[in-house]
């Protein structure tokens, strides 16, 4: 049994923070504070191995040595960067002052994972600061652990080493002084704290040492008498054997191995071996001599902390680090075997979290977790934790069935999600998105298949959730590019890779041109010249889109100031479109304000266009920037109308002076005859438009009969490819002086 850590002093307050009168007296008082935790460690470290370790000094003596110990520790939990590596030195410096006992190294993990933390931390880091500390001092008791099997190991090597050649020494000065040899070597060998065997070349054990006896589980009849090939273990690797043949045939003079044993009691005895040849004075083999050292207290420490490591602490599932590795042997497989992969993750989860807590959320993860494990039992199945709500499943096979079994995993992980969890005196309905991707080994790198299920998860969460998806290369290309997009952003609006077409707004009943609408475009370095299409809604999810929508605002405004001036004064009407991100932005109105100031150009000769979808169901809050800007004289437009199913009285709470007719409802009229179902929706918004007061602006005119049409129902203005494409703003004045109308 390991000694458990005592029970720790009351911590001292940490002192406060030096205030702006103070000198250097309270420095001196916060280092004296980290010194005192520090020596109140290594008390508490001394308390729990001073009894296990074998030293002529006192405990007090003791405790002073490990004071230097302790602020090694300290530093290197504060270091930044971090090196675990530090530790191996603080457990090879135990093994120099005795702590050889397997208790000394349990009990000091035990006092550095229970206090180091607590006494030599940070004072007043957060949860998230103190979780950092953790994971720190988790590596430090690793590297302890492994500072301290080196050290120990290499004394043993010594001892080993200084014990083969006593041994020798004594079976050769036999002869010449048998009694005091003998003595000298019943003393090497009843008191070395390694396992001694002398066996002859046939593998028949015929001495002894006690430590060797106690590793077996003390019974002699189970070790002296035995012979060496009885001690096989299904774990000996090939080369362990045909060594020991060597040695016996006298081929090679020693060896050194790493081997597990069978005890009498069935238990396994892991053990560092290592096995000489004794030869006698002519040469000849005679013996061979087994020194073994018991490592399996370390063994087992290992293991220990290297499932910790690869294991999630909530649900011990496989974390990350495991899944890699056993998707990378997947994808090394041997040639036609195949691998299908389930990426998934929980629909509507953060809700639980919100509304029940984080304990409620993990109680549900750790129910998902049994959920999934019992999903994947078949062979070459396995279940994994990736973090958060995100879970990955594993199926390996040949090819004939891959697809086919990694679809039913899928099946089954919903089957098994969809039973209601009983949560909180509450029943939770669990759903789930699965990416699936499934393909060759060797084809891929894990980095690659997980970059492919994530984006094919979030296709399956797009279409509405609870259901899988499989991979699709054309897909992938896009998401991966739409993420390109996204990052470039920020830096292409300040380099300005952002420029601005304008596409002409013609008066229907003359063929002037009324003004222009701006259109904003990306020159983007790899892709080229992009639309609004590519990249608007990915401005619009990352925020950007309030940062670029006034840069459109001020050069719009700008360039309608430079054709007032350039053409005697004339004004040209700019059309800026807005999005819904933008409504909301408290400095919509002041931004328009200063814009249209520091440029001189009038109000009136600025129109703000706003999707009708924007505005159903908005509320007077929503309405209030618009309608203070139409008192400003600036007109509002309503863009796509039509396409919203908006209730047609909302017109008359809406600051709005334009209607512009969605390009759907006039398509049917770019040929001869018109269809006649278009031709009354449009007829009737034109009328109830101008019952408004609201005059009507139509997009998407292409042909003159389309053209000639919509003039002869009423509308004002227009604008398409009939009249001219989107282009550069000196192509405005141009068409600006010839007549734009054909007649049909």
């Amino acid at each position: 049994m390991s000694p458990a850590p005592p029970a720790p002093p009351a911590p001292t307050q940490a002192p406060a923070p030096p205030g702006p009168h103070q000198g250097r007296a309270p420095l001196r008082e916060l280092r004296s504070g980290l010194e005192d935790r520090i020596a109140r460690f290594a008390t508490i470290w001394g308390r729990a191995i001073f009894p296990v370790t074998a030293t002529s000094l006192t405990r007090p003596e003791f405790e002073q040595h490990l004071v230097p110990l302790t602020r090694t520790l300290t530093e290197a939990l504060h270091a930044r960067p971090f090196d675990a590596g530090v530790a191996q030195r603080v457990g090879a410096e135990l093994v120099a002052v005795h702590c050889t006992d397997p208790e000394a190294l349990a009990g000091t993990l035990g006092v550095v994972e229970s206090y180091l933390v607590l006494y030599c931390g940070p004072d007043g880091a957060g949860t998230e600061g103190t979780e950092e500390y953790r994971s720190r001092c988790a590596r430090l008791q690793h590297g302890i652990a492994a500072g301290f099997a080196r050290a120990l190991r290499e004394r043993t090597l010594k001892e080993q080493e200084a014990i083969a050649r006593s041994a020798l020494t004594a079976r050769i000065d036999a002869q010449q002084a048998l009694h005091a040899s003998e003595e000298r070597f019943r003393a090497v060998f009843e008191g070395a704290a390694v396992g001694i065997g002398i066996a002859d070349l046939q593998g028949n054990v015929l001495e002894v040492n006690d430590t060797l006896l106690q590793m077996f589980g003390g019974l002699e009849g189970h070790v002296r008498g035995r012979n060496v090939s009885e001690w096989g273990h299904p774990d000996d690797t090939p080369h362990v054997w045909r060594m020991y043949g060597e040695l016996v045939r006298g081929e090679r003079e020693h060896y050194r191995v790493e081997k597990p044993y069978y005890r009498h009691d069935g238990t396994v005895l892991w053990t560092n071996l290592t096995v000489s040849l004794l030869r006698d004075a002519d040469g000849v083999p005679q013996y061979q001599l087994a020194l073994m050292e018991d490592t399996t207290e370390r063994r087992l420490l290992n293991l220990r902390l290297r499932y910790e490591a690869t294991h999630d602490a909530l649900t011990g599932l496989p974390n990350r680090t495991l899944f890699f590795e056993r998707l990378e042997k997947a994808l090394a497989g041997a040639a036609g075997t195949r691998f299908g992969l389930c990426y998934l993750d929980l629909d509507g989860f953060k809700a639980v979290n919100d509304s029940l807590g984080h304990s409620a959320g993990d109680r549900l993860l750790v129910e998902v977790a049994d959920r999934l494990q019992s999903c994947a039992t078949g062979p070459g199945e396995v279940v994994a934790r990736l973090g958060g709500d995100e879970f990955v499943a594993l199926t390996t096979g040949p090819a004939a069935d891959s697809e086919e079994k990694v679809t039913d995993l899928a099946v089954r992980i919903l089957s098994a999600l969809s039973t209601p969890i009983r949560l909180e005196g509450r029943e939770l309905t669990v759903r789930g998105s699965i990416g699936i991707v499934e393909g060759r080994a060797g084809e891929r790198t894990p980095a690659e298949v997980l970059r492919s299920a994530d984006i094919t998860m979030y296709r399956a969460k797009a279409a509405g959730g609870n259901r899988f998806e499989f991979a699709d290369e054309e897909a992938d290309a896009r998401a991966i590019t739409r993420h390109g997009l996204t990052n470039a952003l920020p830096a292409a609006l300040e380099r300005g890779e952002f420029f601005i077409e304008y596409q002409p707004l013609v008066h229907m009943h003359d063929g002037s041109v009324h003004g222009a609408e701006a259109l904003v475009r990306w020159s983007h370095p790899q892709y080229g010249v992009l639309g609004p299409d590519r990249f608007i809604p990915l401005a619009e999810r990352t925020g950007l889109i309030v940062p670029l929508g006034r840069w459109v605002l001020e050069e719009s405004v700008r360039q309608a100031r430079t054709w007032q001036l350039e053409h005697g004064g004339s004004a040209l009407r700019v059309n800026v479109n807005l999005s819904p991100t933008q409504l909301h932005h408290p400095g919509l109105v002041a931004d328009t304000v200063r814009v249209l100031e520091s440029s001189g150009l009038a109000p009136g000769a600025l129109c703000l266009e706003v999707t009708e979808s924007a505005l159903i169901g908005a509320d007077d809050e929503l309405l209030e920037p618009l309608r203070r800007l139409a008192a400003l004289g600036v007109d509002i437009a309503l863009d796509d109308f039509g396409t919203g199913y908006s209730n047609l009285a909302n017109l008359r709470r809406l600051p709005v002076s334009v209607l512009k007719l969605d390009r759907s409802f006039t398509q049917g009229m770019q040929q001869q005859p018109a269809n006649p179902v278009d031709v009354k929706i449009v007829e009737g918004i034109v009328a109830l438009a101008h019952s408004l007061e609201l005059a009507v602006t139509v997009e998407g005119v292409e042909t003159g009969v389309q053209a000639a049409q919509l003039r002869a129902l009423g509308c004002d203005t227009a604008q398409g490819w009939y009249y001219a494409r989107p282009g550069a703003p000196d192509r405005i004045h141009t068409l600006s002086l010839s007549d734009a109308v054909t007649t049909p």
